[in-house]
């Protein structure tokens, strides 16, 4: 059974940093794609990172290019996303997602079947 568990999260300032944790299970680590996706309240989903073959492969959105950055850990089969510079918009609840065969970059959101309970980070003015 595929799992991700995400951890992490929490309140800080602007400016401030958090490294979220994604911890995986069940399934190959290097036949997956693993991505960084956000959802604040009312709005869309965003994805952030991905990273494929031990981070041979990674990507991020503009929104969080030169502030964030995803890495893995092989024997841990955990994957990470330090946030550095934080802002208040970046307020929203943190998820990891799996797929398996994906590419990164280049494959959507919604391609990606496996997702984490979430964990929320809230980023103070």
């Amino acid at each position: 059974e595929v799992q991700l568990v995400e951890s992490g999260g929490g309140l800080v300032q602007a400016g401030g940093s958090l490294r979220l944790s994604c911890a995986a299970s069940g399934f190959t680590f290097d036949d997956y794609a693993i991505a960084w996706v956000r959802q604040a309240p009312g709005k869309e989903r965003e994805g952030l990172s991905c990273i494929r073959k031990s981070a041979d492969f990674t990507d991020y959105a503009d929104s969080v290019k030169g502030r964030f950055t995803i890495s893995s850990d092989n024997a841990k089969n955990t994957v990470y996303l330090q946030m550095n510079s934080l802002k208040p918009e970046d307020t929203a609840v943190y998820y990891c997602a799996a797929a398996r065969w994906a590419r990164c970059p280049g494959t959507p959101i919604t391609r990606y079947d496996y997702r984490g309970q979430g964990t929320q980070v809230t980023v103070s003015s």
